[in-house]
């Protein structure tokens, strides 16, 4: 029997009650026939994806949804996002995350303000000059900076150190002064030196006063965190005995498709927020797995991007256009196989009273063609999936759950 295999990840989806939506989540409040019918008939519960003591960040996350223990095989953020970008690193290379953001316009650097971690969603065509004009002013032997997309972009520091302490991911503190979530430790020091510099190379860059002529928020920093080592992970299809594709936005999922030796997909229009390309995401999953593929990843950041930004409507919105445009189709186009599971869930929650990542853990539902039945669960939120009693304490453990026949 030809079965498939559909992983639908809708990053951050989980919430907290909000106050201006009555004290519902927007799970609750969006309007999702789609995810409701699998949860109605099929398996609703709590997974926890982030275990305690790790960071709650999507790397640590996904890795665990897609069955790779953390523990074991996590070595940072940014070398993932650096394989799906292309660099080839060398063991003793050390990747970093190189956010464009814009900052308050103090003279002491520490005394600025986290105005935005992704520097107005800055579009890919802009950044690019950005981070090449950096390269040219603040490269060297040591450093390289290499362009991603949009606000999201790579330094690899060659013979660098990872034993630096964490380095704060800008989304963890927007409004806030950055004076005390810079580095103080004396490892990293060419590092934050890198960060003071920019500023003065990207206040007169030409892009950015074209956007501040346009009323939009300059890149007029660059900030940098998530070091990490090259990644080693056991190949999907080995783990697991599926051949497996991944469709996403952002460099991070890719490259962890990558590097368990997924097919990853490349879309033009697949930006990581509301405005990405939906129906192409859903037609290439679709296409993979009636060329070959037995597993299909597809990730859709829009719900964590309205998280971070505060965004209470675009969050339920993001909800729903997943639901009706990605979910929708996947009913129909799904019943051409002879029998298919999917499953939908968070990789964390990304509450919007907080902008951030929290460990709580998340919604999951899985839903299997042939085993359909009545799960007692009308409507799937953060409520309902834990009034269940079904949870899933080691996350890495779900893939085994979902793909057992």
């Amino acid at each position: 029997m030809m079965k498939k295999y559909v992983v639908v990840l809708m990053d951050g989806m989980a919430d907290y009650p909000v106050e201006a939506l009555g004290g519902k989540t927007p799970m609750m409040v969006a309007n999702k026939p789609n995810l409701d019918f699998f949860a109605a008939n099929g398996e609703v519960g709590l997974v926890r994806t982030v275990a305690k003591g790790l960071t709650p960040g999507s790397d640590v996350a996904n890795l665990s949804v897609m069955g790779y223990d953390p523990a074991v095989y996590y070595t940072g953020r940014s070398p993932l996002e650096a394989v799906s970008m292309g660099i080839d690193l060398a063991p003793e290379d050390v990747a970093l995350r190189c956010n464009l953001v814009t900052l308050s316009d103090e003279e002491d650097y520490s005394q600025k303000t986290m105005i935005d971690y992704c520097a107005g969603d800055i579009k890919t065509e802009e950044s690019t000059p950005i981070i090449e004009d950096i390269q040219k002013t603040l490269g060297s032997d040591e450093f390289h900076f290499y362009p991603g997309i949009q606000y999201r972009h790579c330094l690899v520091w060659k013979n660098g150190r990872v034993d630096i302490g964490k380095l704060t991911p800008p989304h963890d503190i927007p409004g806030k002064v950055i004076g005390e979530w810079l580095t103080e430790n004396p490892e990293a020091q060419c590092l934050r030196a890198l960060m003071e510099k920019s500023p003065a190379i990207l206040n007169s860059h030409p892009v950015n006063l074209k956007r501040i002529a346009e009323g939009k928020r300059p890149a007029n920093s660059i900030w940098l965190w998530g070091q990490g080592t090259k990644p080693r992970l056991d190949s999907f299809e080995s783990k697991f005995g599926k051949k497996g594709t991944v469709v996403s936005a952002v460099d991070l999922i890719k490259g962890i498709g990558k590097c368990a030796g997924m097919e990853v997909v490349e879309l033009e229009g697949a930006t990581g927020y509301i405005d990405t390309c939906f129906e192409d995401k859903t037609a290439a999953a679709v296409s993979a797995l009636k060329n070959g593929s037995d597993f299909a990843y597809i990730h859709f950041e829009a719900p964590d991007e309205c998280g971070h930004r505060g965004e209470v409507e675009n969050k339920i919105k993001s909800i729903e256009l997943i639901d009706s445009l990605v979910l929708g189709k996947l009913r129909e186009e799904l019943e051409q196989f002879d029998d298919y599971s999917i499953m939908i869930l968070p990789d964390h929650p990304t509450p919007l009273s907080v902008r951030t990542h929290v460990s709580d853990p998340v919604p999951y539902v899985i839903y299997t063609k042939s085993k359909e039945q009545p799960s007692g669960v009308e409507s799937v939120d953060e409520q309902s999936a834990k009034e269940t009693g079904n949870f899933v304490e080691i996350g890495h453990t779900l893939i085994e759950k979902f793909l057992a026949d």
